[in-house]
């Protein structure tokens, strides 16, 4: 027991006052024996010492952060030291090493028996408030360097190599974050970090494409034809509502046609086609690059050989089975029964919560509706009044209206659904005892994946391959729960929409992430050393500093990964919506990735170093998600955007098959997309009030509305026409012609890029046979130093009766 009288002065230091045996682990706790005012700033601190340590064996300059040296490596055993390399026996683990091996002990050591019931594992005196915290200590300040000559300063140089400003070209020195984070987080950044690289080449790609829209949009046919007062300008639109819309020209959505050509065209195609690829390629390569830090950082058979079932799962152990693979027998916490009724209540507590952002989906949808119908009746008014808003008239549509307030409504509940379902999933995966912690963890990320993807995809989904589909025509209009109509595209179409939600959710997500990430640790670690401070005292010793810092999270990295994971969604799921996806994706991640290194080197306490072979459940996520992607960006295009439409009318009906002439061109499309309706059979609940009819509607008898059908006078009239289902043959057949396309080239290139290289896999069997070469020459050495005394003593007997018989 130490506290702030044992303090030798000396802030630097990481060893008790003798000098001699190391801190290696901190645990915190209020001597109650204190007044209050005493506990301000004098909270106890018990050191943990480890007997024994050592250190083991960027583009940073090597005088700066040293070359790690290699060596063979095995798993540790005592009874086999020798055939370890050890220079230093006092430092033959490295302090992370030695931090974890502490928070193994203090994770398992009892501290109560009642009879048969045996507690054990300082987290649940943590969560008791028996103990304020637990930390490994950091080696030094991380902006001045220790004094002390035995200490690396590596904290010190990951903020000046990697997580300062300055150092924000640098690539990141991934053994060093490794040696003083552990393989977990050292992997984490090194998945960042190669995603980062590998989006470089996506949002160049979408950047150009965005310029080809972007700088095609004014010569645009059907654009033009759509602004041109003589085509646009002549065609009158039905009202998209009952009673209170108006009739509209088609000129009036000029500006939102130019929108749509900008993410509307070939471009978008390629682009989409591309994505396809590009994460196939991300995903093999980086299987390769995963290879290669496990065989670099000496992971490749960490599950099967070190990691050790969870203190939780040890603790309620009390039934007995046959190991099936050992045969003996072993203790479990649970029978077959027991384990799958944990299972079905695990699995039935997420779909309640998945239908219940399904229902909050459906409320955001009549939220749409019912707003804009008011939108519909008071917007155009509002806007013709004030003279400050005219120049927003033409840009600021009801649809557009309602689909920018509906997208922050839907950001809004996103985020409060996420901080209540967080807490179940916790006591959820908590109830099914995973043995492991990487099984804890796997099951966990399912659990909120899941939601998440739900949570975050659903508003999505519903504006690319729901909204405007199923909407009838204007004489006979679906209504929602019979009351409200259902909704139309805006002018521009849903692509435009969909853009819009992409942008809103993608950009209001990472200012969101930004502000918990760097502002609110910053603040609160303020707070907290205002509250905490002693006035007395100018000098506090390192696991003082340390107690001052935000804690870890006892989900570590879960929500680094999941953030990341939801935002690569959002890069393949919907690119054929919004090309410029990967570049606002780029720019976060180059911010992400120096963020985290300031926060986990500034405002957090040291985590424990965790090993860790590969990124988890993760893999298997991003594997699914590349192959909806296709499907998804394959279905944009046919269902969302005008593109197949577009093609159908440009082969198909630009010119008679039955003329000799064979000129295709895209003049008339707009005419051609557009249905004719008679006004005349507008029943009095849906036909537009008088006052709101526009001056310029003078003997007009019909209107036009977006979709194929026969015109009134038609035997069918009203119904579906041939062009219809033309194109709806042609979205059918590129939907399906272009994903088993992709497929096909995903299953190519995944089997010509080996998730392991050819050479890495020689080089792990030619050092897997080196070191078993050695500790078998080791044994025999072993064996032959232990039967020398044996041999020497059997020679003498032999001896001696020869010597007996000269005599």
């Amino acid at each position: 027991m130490c506290n702030n009288a044992e303090f030798n002065g000396n802030p630097d230091s990481l060893f008790f006052n003798d000098g001699k045996r190391r801190i290696d682990f901190i645990l915190v706790y209020e001597d109650e024996s204190k007044s209050a005012s005493e506990k301000k700033g004098s909270v106890m601190r018990r050191k943990v010492s480890q007997k024994t340590s050592r250190p083991l064996p960027l583009l940073s300059d090597e005088d700066v952060i040293a070359k790690e040296p290699e060596f063979f490596t095995a798993p540790f055993r005592k009874d086999q030291l020798k055939c370890f390399f050890v220079k230093d026996k006092e430092q033959f683990f490295t302090p992370a090493m030695r931090s974890r091996m502490a928070y193994y002990i203090l994770s398992r050591a009892p501290y109560e028996v009642r009879g048969n019931v045996k507690k054990f594992g300082f987290n649940k005196l943590l969560d008791g408030g028996v103990y304020k915290a637990a930390y490994p200590l950091h080696d030094c300040r991380f902006n001045v360097k220790s004094k002390e000559p035995s200490c690396p300063n590596e904290r010190f140089l990951l903020f000046n190599e990697w997580a300062h400003p300055k150092s924000f070209y640098k690539m990141q020195p991934l053994d060093l974050i490794r040696k003083y984070f552990g393989e977990k987080i050292g992997i984490y950044f090194a998945w960042l970090g190669f995603y980062t690289v590998m989006l470089t080449l996506a949002a160049a790609v979408g950047l150009c494409c965005f310029i080809y829209g972007y700088t095609t949009r004014e010569s645009s046919t059907w654009s033009k034809e759509v602004c041109d007062p003589q085509i646009g300008g002549e065609i009158i639109m039905c009202p998209q509502c009952d009673k209170i819309c108006p009739y509209w020209r088609l000129n009036s959505t000029c500006e939102s046609s130019k929108r749509l050509c900008i993410f509307d065209n070939y471009g978008t195609l390629v682009f989409a086609i591309f994505m396809s690829v590009w994460v196939t390629l991300f995903l093999e390569f980086w299987k390769r690059y995963q290879a290669k830090l496990e065989h670099d950082w000496d992971t490749v058979e960490f599950l099967q050989q070190e990691e050790q079932p969870r203190p939780e799962y040890e603790a309620k152990c009390i039934y007995e089975r046959v190991n099936p693979v050992t045969q003996e027998t072993e203790k479990v916490p649970y029978t077959a029964c027991g384990k799958c009724m944990r299972v079905s209540c695990g699995i039935g507590t997420v779909l309640f919560w998945v239908l219940l952002i399904i229902a909050s989906v459906v409320g955001v949808i009549v939220y749409r509706l019912a707003m804009f119908i008011t939108f519909s009746s008071n917007l155009h008014s509002h806007l013709n009044n004030r003279k400050e808003l005219e120049p927003f008239k033409e840009y600021v549509t009801p649809q557009m209206a309602t689909s920018i307030t509906a997208s922050f409504i839907s950001l809004i509940i996103i985020m409060i659904l996420n901080n209540v379902y967080e807490k179940v999933a916790i006591l959820i995966t908590d109830f099914e005892l995973p043995r492991t912690k990487t099984e804890y963890e796997n099951s966990l990320t399912l659990k909120m994946f899941l939601f998440q993807f739900v949570n975050y995809y659903s508003s999505c989904f519903y504006i690319a391959f729901f909204k405007g589909k199923v909407v009838g025509y204007p004489g006979e209009p679906v209504y929602w729960l019979g009351t409200f109509r259902n909704e139309e595209c805006d002018p521009g179409g849903c692509l435009t929409e969909l853009t819009t939600q992409l942008s809103i959710i993608m950009t209001g997500k990472a200012i969101w992430n930004n502000i918990q990430e760097v502002l609110l640790p910053w603040l609160k670690n303020l707070m907290f050393r205002h509250c905490t401070q002693v006035s007395s005292e100018k000098v506090i010793p390192r696991w003082e500093q340390d107690y001052q810092l935000q804690p870890m999270g006892k989900l570590g990295l879960f929500y680094e990964y999941l953030e990341m994971v939801i935002q690569f969604g959002f890069v393949t799921l919907f690119v054929a919506s919004f090309p410029l996806a990967p570049l606002l994706a780029l720019f976060n991640n180059l911010c992400e990735i120096r963020v985290d290194a300031w926060k986990y080197t500034t405002q957090s306490r040291r985590a424990v170093p965790e090993k860790a072979q590969d990124i988890g459940a993760w893999q298997p996520i991003l594997q699914g998600v590349a192959i909806l992607a296709v499907a998804t960006n394959a279905a944009i295009i046919a269902f969302t955007s005008d593109m197949i439409p577009r093609l159908v009318y440009y082969w198909a009906f630009s010119i008679s098959p039955y003329s000799g002439g064979s000129e295709h061109t895209m003049a008339g499309y707009i005419n051609s997309s557009l249905s004719v309706f008679n006004i005349s059979h507008f029943s009095e609940m849906k036909r537009p009030n008088e006052e709101i009819t526009p001056y310029w509607f003078n003997n007009i008898t019909t209107c036009r509305y977006r979709d194929f059908r026969h015109p009134p006078g038609h035997p069918n009239q009203y119904d579906f026409s041939i062009y219809y289902w033309h194109v709806i043959a042609a979205k059918l057949a590129f939907m399906i012609v272009l994903e088993h396309i992709v497929y096909f080239t995903k299953f190519i290139l995944s089997y010509m890029i080996p998730d392991v290289p050819e050479a890495l896999k020689e080089q792990i069997k030619r050092e897997r046979y080196l070191t078993q070469v050695i500790l078998h020459e080791t044994n025999i050495q072993h064996f032959k130093e232990l039967m020398k005394p044996i041999a020497d003593n059997l020679q003498s007997e032999i001896e001696e009766p020869e010597l007996d018989l000269k005599v």
